[in-house]
């Protein structure tokens, strides 16, 4: 984790305890973005998807000119009481930084199913505003969790023409990570210049290699958001380094998809699925997500057991054409343990368990002669993760 966060210059945070938890952690944050920023969004795919959701799409058009981020209540399943809120919420913010409501986007994160208590956001809201610093990302960052154990923040700056470029992600997930979209929810900050139409090209390509290859359990979150804000106040233009503030933004939004699953409740391990061969990427995809979503194959991660049966039996049931059993070899990290559809002659118990046991595992599938390859990245299953969601409410 960074925790030495680069500041964006334009960016005014502040995060504070209004109330909404039940355990005086941070759970309100006022993020301020300066006049002539662009913001663009991905949000959940779950058709079911909360309150604030909604009324950020709707936002988004506005030139937002501020974030309001609750954890502790996702204001999700709340009906239309949940949008008054919502809006009630971004009304508040909006008059104390003298802007318009819409200009405002909200977010939430937590339990599902209650309503927002506005006392809360009416007593924290000025509190919260008073308190904003372009130094304190790193307490959003905080704020931000729920059943996490750790922040996920990352900086990175590249040079342009003696000029510098920064941008700055935080995020915050750990379980109901199967984004279809995003994390549950991240913001990434920049003080390039761009359009809004610009910067939603990059966010969506940048997304698509990272948060949206990722799970956790399969599961999809009814408040997945991922932001992606601009300043403009770097004296760079987006125009002029597309390729390199590209390949900088994915090395962010990689590195706080990693963070989340290696934060995965109650994870012990951090799995790469790797499959290749098949006729398309999207049939790689399938594969790789097929064995990350098996109980069986999770549970035998989180044993340290070599049950290479489980992984064949994932594969096997994975919904794509062309699989042929000739064809396959899996391989534990560097470990052959399927060749060409059976055991390896050389594969061992022991050196089989060896891999097993490591924090960081690759499960590498080759199905094919095909170029097509695509990665996921997953956890064990553990007792913990029971634990954890069995008393997440109580």
């Amino acid at each position: 984790m960074n925790d030495s966060l680069l500041n964006i210059k334009g960016v005014f945070c502040a995060a504070i305890d209004a109330g909404i938890k039940n355990n005086d952690d941070l759970d309100l944050s006022v993020i301020s973005l300066t006049k002539g920023s662009s913001t663009a969004a991905v949000f959940t795919q779950n058709i079911f998807c909360a309150a604030p959701v909604l009324v950020a799409k709707n936002h988004l058009q506005n030139n937002p000119r501020a974030l309001l981020i609750n954890s502790g209540n996702a204001n999700a399943g709340t009906g239309e009481k949940g949008i008054e809120n919502a809006i009630k919420s971004c009304e508040l913010l909006a008059s104390e930084l003298n802007i318009k409501a819409e200009q405002v986007i909200p977010f939430s994160t937590g339990v599902i199913g209650q309503q927002l208590d506005l006392s809360n956001f009416e007593s924290g809201v000025p509190r919260a505003v008073s308190q904003l610093s372009d130094s304190s990302i790193n307490d959003v960052a905080k704020g931000i969790l729920t059943t996490d154990l750790v922040k996920k923040c990352y900086s990175i700056s590249l040079e342009v023409d003696g000029k510098t470029v920064t941008i700055t992600g935080i995020a915050k997930g750990s379980g109901m990570i199967r984004p279809d979209m995003a994390t549950m929810l991240s913001f990434i900050f920049t003080d390039i210049g761009a359009s809004k139409e610009d910067l939603q090209d990059c966010l969506s390509l940048s997304v698509n290699q990272s948060f949206n290859r990722i799970t956790v359990d399969g599961d999809t979150s009814t408040n997945d958001a991922c932001t992606l804000t601009a300043t403009n106040q770097s004296g760079v233009q987006l125009r002029d380094c597309l390729n390199d503030f590209q390949l900088a933004l994915n090395e962010v939004t990689k590195k706080l998809a990693h963070m989340i699953v290696m934060d995965g409740e109650g994870a012990t391990k951090f799995v790469e699925i790797r499959a290749s061969g098949l006729a398309s990427g999207e049939d790689c995809l399938e594969v790789a997500y097929t064995v990350a979503h098996s109980p069986l194959v999770k549970t035998a991660l989180f044993a340290s057991d070599a049950n290479w049966g489980r992984i064949l039996a994932a594969v096997g049931r994975s919904k794509v054409n062309g699989l042929v059993i000739e064809n396959i070899n899996i391989y534990l990290n560097n470990l052959p343990i399927i060749s060409a559809g059976e055991l390896d002659k050389h594969y061992s118990e022991e050196m089989a368990s060896a891999e097993m046991s490591k924090s960081e595992i690759v499960i590498r599938i080759e199905m094919g002669e095909s170029s097509s390859s695509e990665s996921v990245w997953t956890t064990d299953l553990s007792y913990d993760y029971v634990k954890i969601n069995a008393e997440y409410r109580t």
